[in-house]
């Protein structure tokens, strides 16, 4: 397959289909015509990759406009009663074919520095989400989408055809794939948990955002996507974690790692450029043993 594709026939990064930023605008326009309400733009959001921006209500209330999927809300409500600081939803709307929420903005900004103590934060919400689903009717397993692609992430033909090393990379996750490919548990699942997710003033975790992926799992996935995103940095920080994750299983850590490479090596060939997927190769080829 791939693995015999030279590095010249390579597929140029803009011919991959790409996922469109949030135009707040537009959308904000869209939101009057269909509920009414008049909301202010006041800016973008930091970070994510498809975006977000900061609103304000005709009262003065402030808030965040983002994309999100229905059957998260449930979810995320689920969090905030275990104690998770989560934002609730204040308006959902469909517009041009996509789910869009205004929802109540938290205190903090995302943390410029990741250190020990942040992550003894992030593990410690990760352990409130330990069979918060138990009580609800068990799903379809969730696909780690490691054999086939995902629903616009996970691509595998842009791994097969941009290089001779992408290529070896998704041989051994389809390898990974077929002993592993699924999660299953009873715990809630964020499923994009690192730091450009949470929220903090003065050290303090103050809020866990982005829930548009959540869903029914093992929560150790989280740990392996914060472990997978935190390589290289803080050794101190990267510690917690790995003795935290060696209470897992070494077929479950590889099958969570390899959907990270896949999804974080993927989305840079059709978004960044060369070096940020050098970058996602390194660390994927790190983890893969």
């Amino acid at each position: 397959m791939g693995a015999g594709v030279r590095r010249a026939d390579r597929v140029t990064t803009h011919e991959w289909p790409r996922s469109p930023r949030i135009d707040a605008g537009h959308v904000l326009e869209r939101i009057a015509d269909i509920t009414g309400v008049r909301l202010e733009l006041e800016g973008p959001a930091p970070g994510g990759e498809v975006g977000a921006a900061y609103v304000r209500w005709p009262d003065g209330r402030r808030s965040v406009l983002t994309e999100g999927r229905s059957r998260t809300g449930p979810l995320v409500d689920k969090a905030r009663a275990a104690g998770v600081p989560t934002a609730r939803q204040e308006l959902a709307a469909h517009v041009d074919g996509a789910r869009v929420i205004v929802q109540q903005r938290l205190p903090g900004t995302p943390p410029e520095r990741v250190d020990a103590a942040l992550i003894r934060q992030m593990i410690a919400v990760n352990d409130r989400l330990a069979g918060l689903l138990a009580g609800e009717p068990a799903p379809k397993p969730a696909d780690l989408h490691l054999t086939a692609d995902g629903p616009g992430f996970c691509l595998h033909e842009p791994l097969e055809r941009h290089s001779d090393r992408t290529a070896r990379l998704l041989e051994r996750i389809h390898a990974i794939g077929a002993q592993h490919p699924a999660m299953v548990g009873d715990d809630l699942v964020h499923l994009d948990f690192h730091p450009g997710n949470v929220l903090v003033v003065g050290g303090r975790l103050t809020g866990v955002i982005d829930w548009d992926g959540a869903t029914r799992g093992d929560r150790h996935f989280d740990l392996v996507t914060l472990r997978f995103m935190l390589t290289g940095q803080d050794p101190s920080a990267v510690r917690l974690l790995d003795e935290r994750l060696e209470t897992i299983s070494a077929r479950r850590r590889q099958a969570y790692w390899a959907h990270m490479s896949l999804r974080l090596v993927d989305w840079s060939i059709r978004h960044h450029d060369d070096a940020t997927v050098e970058h996602w190769l390194d660390v994927a080829e790190s983890g893969l043993t």
